[in-house]
């Protein structure tokens, strides 16, 4: 009996054909009695979730995960323990995700302890142990804004969940609404490709056909101001993304 579901590595050995989004998670596998069906699906993250309603309306649209923002400087900000008096009603499978950038072990650690955090993200020049050592699965932000060895970082961060690419210089922070030149991706992908930085609804189609990445992460893309999601947007960007995996 075939498994019914499988990680990447698996999908080199085991897959038929493959499809050109090597990078991206295969998410089922069935046989039926004329063949081999692969299903293929871009992951979304919605950050800079700083309300109840915005929360709920980007799980009612399929959103993976949700991203809250712990940079203080940051116009997305959330306080851990604001965020705790709502967290517990994000439902089950959408990914909490913490942001931080090069924040003091004692903040982290505080977010960790205020809310249910299932992944980490940093954004700043934390190495792989800094990102290790609170004990939960983490990706790792990479600014494009400047010289940035995606590869070698990748191989530095190997235990990472995945590798976020933003438009930001190294270092700093992202949710500017600003893009990058996709071409500037290497082909060479250690880690699943998260890929952020300016997307929206208009765009984000063909981001995922040219980058093929895992996953995609948006919020000013979906924003009426910074911090307020718009329903709407939010409904165009899945909507959006749903026809690029349906074409591919």
């Amino acid at each position: 009996m075939p498994p019914t579901s499988f990680d990447l590595a698996d999908a080199r050995w085991r897959s038929p054909p493959p499809v050109p989004a090597v990078s991206r998670l295969l998410v089922s596998w069935a046989l039926f009695p004329w063949g081999t069906t692969v299903a293929v699906r871009t992951r979304v993250k919605i950050c800079g979730i700083t309300r109840l309603d915005d929360a709920l309306r980007a799980a009612d649209l399929g959103a993976d995960a949700i991203g809250l923002v712990f940079y203080p400087k940051s116009p997305r900000y959330l306080d851990p323990a604001a965020g705790a008096r709502w967290i517990h009603r994000v439902p089950a499978f959408v990914t909490v995700v913490g942001l931080f950038l090069d924040a003091e072990p004692s903040a982290v650690e505080g977010a960790l302890s205020a809310l249910p955090l299932e992944l980490l993200q940093f954004h700043g020049r934390e190495s792989s142990g800094d990102c290790l050592r609170y004990g939960r699965p983490y990706i790792k932000a990479l600014g494009m804004g400047g010289e940035t060895d995606v590869p070698g970082q990748a191989r530095a961060h190997g235990l990472a969940r995945g590798m976020l690419l933003d438009s930001h210089a190294p270092g700093e922070a992202g949710g500017r609404g600003i893009g990058f030149a996709w071409d500037r991706i290497p082909a060479e992908r250690p880690l699943p490709l998260i890929l952020a930085g300016g997307l929206h609804a208009d765009n984000v189609a063909a981001a995922i056909r040219q980058v093929r990445p895992m996953a995609v992460d948006v919020s000013s893309g979906v924003e009426s101001a910074p911090g307020v999601k718009d329903s709407q947007r939010m409904h165009d960007f899945m909507e959006s993304v749903r026809r690029a995996d349906a074409e591919s």
